[in-house]
Parts: C-alpha cells; structure tokens; sequence
C-alpha cells in the first residue's frame, strides 16, 4: 500500500510510526504498513461462494456451494494460532464473507483473540441487521468494492444493480458506526470513473478509498491485455494525487492509498522532489519503513480450504495448510525455498529490478505479474512505468 495522503499530503510524519516502536501489535491501523516486525496481516477468503460475477475476480467466484471450507472449529484453530503468533489483522474476504453463517461468531472470536478485524465485501448483502450485528462485534471497518459510477461499476460486476445495494449497505455500514472505505480496481474498463469514487467520498462522506492496480490472477488474467499502459497508470495516479491534493487543500482529510504497484512509492517521491523537497526527504524515509511488497512476509493468505498463499492472488502456490499444520509455523519455515527468497527478494530478481536504485523500496514489486507474463516469477514486474532514468540506470540518480 502506498499512502498518497499520508506522504504527498503530510498526513503522516516520519516520527509517527516511531511513537509505537514500529511494532505491528502497537501501531494503530493507518500506520501498520510502517512496522519493523512484519506480522503478516492474514486475509482469509473464508468462502469461495459470491452472488455477484465480478470479471476481474481472482478466486473465480460463483454463486454455488463449495466443498472443503473450514470448519468453525477448524477457523478457531486458525485464528488461536494467528492471534498467537501477533498476526495484528484477520481480514475476512472471499468469495463474498457476509454470505458465511457464522461470520459473526467467527469475527467475534478473533476480536476476543486480540485481533482487529476488518471486511473486504462487495456490500449487496449488508442489511441494517447484519450492519448492526458487525457493529455490535467491534468490526474495525468494512471495505466495499466500488469499480466506478453505476453503469460501469454494474457491467465489472456482472449484475444490475449491484452498485445500489453496494451503496445501500455502505450507508447501513455508516449508520451503525462502521469505519467504510471504498476499494476500486483500475483498469482501462473503468479508469476514466476515477473521479466519479473522489465525488462519491465527498458525496457519502465515506473517510478512505484505495486504488488498486490490476494483477493478472485468476478471472483478472483474462483483463491483462485491459491494463493501463505505463502513460496511462502515470496519468491515473497524478490524478489521484490531484484529486487528493483537491481535498486536502479544502480542508477535507480523507485516507487515499494505491495498493499492488509499488512503482507508485518512488513516483509520490520524484514528484515532491520537484514540488516540495523537505517533505521528500520525510517522504523518503517514511518509504524505507514501508519496503514495498510484503508478499510472503507482511501479508499472507489462507484460502477457504486451508490452503495457504503468500498473498491472496498467488492461488498457483501453496506452503501447506492449516490443517496439517499452523500457519504461523509454515509461515516462518525458512527450508521452503520459495518462502525463503520472499522474505528478501532482492538477491533473485533480474533485470532493471535487480539494478534499480528503488529496490529497497519497492521490494521489487509484484511477481506475480511478472509470472503471468513472462513465467519467471523473478523477471521484472511489467506494471512498473518507472523509466530507466527514474530508477538510475545508465543516468545520474535522481535526488
């Protein structure tokens, strides 16, 4: 995740994190991405099941029963461990989570465990009872998938209507005291809608947005070929700066992020660079604490089967599974080779990674992607729109 309103509108200063220690189990939930520790914050697709067929889905989501889920006993198992090993967050995904029974008791659970708790839904399905009943949990806050205004946020989703009841249970979220925020996936299907989530954050005064970047997983494979070019990701994210800038500059303070490019970090940085040089270098070390993709490291996945994944789109590999085994034990078993090489990727990657002067910053991006394209999960991320003078090669460095 990267912060546009914490590092290109000052809304967090070096020293913050500090306060805590850097220490995942301290440090407030806006500022977990500084840690030192790197607990992992676990997303748990605790169903395969949806009602909606969203085409960018990397789950492959249908609306059907599935076999193999965990049991309630075999997800408390899980969530002792995690909460044991300081696992500070259980995101709660799917599939689509509200559709699991016993959602509720399982959220409460880990709440009682120690664990903030938060949702990543589409929203359809959350009732003013359902709200109210999260509320009554402690749920930290709800994450509803907007991918644009109606028309084109219906047409991703692949059902009518499904923007309303979005936005029906975003109000009933709010009405019950639940933190929301927005989560839109930018892709050349929806990316001139970037402004109509800005307005609606205003409209429905909802306090957080994040911005993703598309990662070819899944159902979302088939939209590689419907990702931005590099012009067009710089372009959408100076306009999410802009946008964000807008807000600040009105004196509306609402949390921005990108999130699966961590391109976008040094990018914030040469920017303010050029706009604001002081607050580059705070920027610069706020970056350093970050350490761009935690995949394998700060965050994890445990699949609805037990299955469990360095993050949620790496669905092609798995460590082991809860079952057979803790998660907190798979995750620190450095003798897995692939595990191993996660936790510091910079002696593998090639190419422009392994010679830019962001490496440390960026973490090298999302292999993934670069397995999707090219089948080497080491070779470069080809969503980087980085120039090769931006990141230091055959150049001066920049700053």
């Amino acid at each position: 995740m990267i912060g546009i309103s914490k590092l290109y509108c000052g809304a967090v200063e070096a020293s913050d994190p500090l306060r805590y220690e850097r220490k995942s189990g301290k440090l407030p939930s806006h500022l977990l991405q500084f840690s030192a520790d790197k607990k992992p914050v676990v997303v748990w697709n605790c169903t395969q099941r949806c009602n909606l067929k969203c085409v960018h889905c990397y789950a492959k989501s249908e609306d059907k029963s599935y076999s193999g889920e965990l049991s309630t006993d075999e997800a408390k198992a899980m969530i002792d461990d995690l909460a044991g090993f300081g696992a500070p967050v259980l995101l709660f995904s799917g599939g689509e989570p509200t559709l699991r029974k016993d959602l509720v008791e399982l959220m409460q659970y880990a709440k009682d465990a120690g664990m903030r708790v938060v949702i990543s839904t589409n929203g359809t399905l959350i009732s003013r009872d359902k709200a109210e009943a999260y509320a009554k949990v402690g749920l930290s806050y709800v994450g509803v998938s907007l991918d644009g205004g109606p028309a084109t946020h219906d047409a991703f989703r692949g059902i009518p209507g499904s923007f309303d009841k979005a936005i029906e249970g975003i109000r009933n979220s709010k009405a019950a005291g639940i933190k929301v925020g927005l989560r839109m996936t930018i892709n050349r299907r929806n990316a001139a809608d970037i402004g109509d989530i800005f307005d609606l954050l205003e409209q429905e005064d909802i306090p957080r947005v994040c911005f993703y970047h598309l990662v070819y997983s899944g159902r979302g494979s088939k939209l590689m070929e419907e990702d931005l070019d590099h012009a067009e990701t710089r372009a959408a994210v100076d306009l999410i700066m802009n946008r964000t800038k807008d807000l600040f500059d009105r004196g509306i303070t609402k949390e921005v992020l990108t999130v699966d490019n961590h391109a976008d970090g040094p990018y914030v940085y040469l920017r303010l660079l050029r706009e604001d040089p002081a607050r580059a270098a705070e920027v610069l070390q706020l970056l350093g604490y970050n350490e761009g993709n935690s995949s394998g490291n700060g965050i994890g996945c445990v699949s609805w089967d037990g299955e469990v994944y360095a993050d949620q789109f790496w669905r092609h590999y798995s460590f082991g599974n809860v079952r057979e085994r803790p998660f907190s034990e798979t995750w620190m078993d450095t003798s897995e080779p692939l595990m191993a090489r996660l936790k510091d990727k910079k002696p593998w990657v090639k190419g422009r990674c392994a010679e830019c002067r962001w490496l440390s910053i960026c973490g090298g991006n999302f292999r993934v992607r670069a397995e999707a394209t090219t089948g080497d999960l080491w070779t470069p991320d080809p969503a980087c729109y980085l120039t090769d003078e931006e990141i230091g090669l055959g150049t001066a460095a920049v700053g």
